[in-house]
């Protein structure tokens, strides 16, 4: 049985909608670099355009925030949540540039674990943003945020393996400091993905 929770004519959901599908393609896109390990510079440029279409949503949607008096919930709510879901594509899309900024030739085992994680936390923003238009009474929304952030532990828990891997076996400095960076860039990621999961959160809980 599900019951209305926020009105239909405001905006605001359609550009959260259209913003998740521009992280989703970011992640999957992401991991397709990481998994073909080929043609960098063209997957970095295809993101980099998921990237500006993300951009130019959430420029949409705080202008829409600016001259609307009514919004759906919390003014500020709705500024967290949508800046933390364009972080997202910006740390999908740091990491691709590393790949051509540090002529990067190769990709690891712990780069795809890490891309495969970001791709499922994003695929449950999608779903959680979704439910934000109802309350239910299986609290399926709520169940969608936990799973979130069991993926971004999870990703915690690739991230600690991969450095310490690492620090172990690479010898070369500049590979480290490399490798590195992209790791902990896809890490924050799955974090920004846990901002949102929060916040998401915190309105159906205040509403329910």
């Amino acid at each position: 049985m599900l019951e209305r929770f926020f009105p239909r004519e405001t905006p605001f959901f359609d550009l959260f909608d259209r913003h998740a599908a521009r992280i989703i393609a970011a992640a999957k896109a992401f991991l397709g670099l990481a998994e073909h390990g080929d043609k960098f510079e063209a997957r970095a440029r295809e993101i980099k355009q998921i990237e500006s279409e993300a951009d130019s949503i959430t420029h949409q949607c705080l202008e829409a925030l600016h001259r609307t008096k009514s919004t759906p919930f919390g003014r500020d709510e709705i500024y967290r949540l949508i800046t933390r879901m364009d972080d997202v594509v910006d740390a999908i899309e740091a990491a691709s540039e590393r790949f051509v900024l540090y002529d990067i030739t190769r990709t690891t085992t712990e780069c795809r674990e890490l891309a495969t994680v970001l791709v499922k936390a994003t695929e449950q923003i999608e779903v959680a943003l979704n439910g934000l238009r109802y309350v239910r009474g299986d609290r399926s929304v709520l169940e969608r945020c936990i799973e979130i952030n069991r993926l971004e532990n999870e990703g915690d828990a690739i991230l600690r393996a991969a450095l310490g891997k690492l620090f172990r076996n690479e010898k070369d400095p500049i590979t480290l400091i490399k490798w590195k960076e992209i790791y902990e860039l896809l890490e924050s990621a799955t974090d920004r993905c846990e901002d949102v999961a929060n916040i998401i959160e915190s309105v159906i809980l205040q509403k329910a």
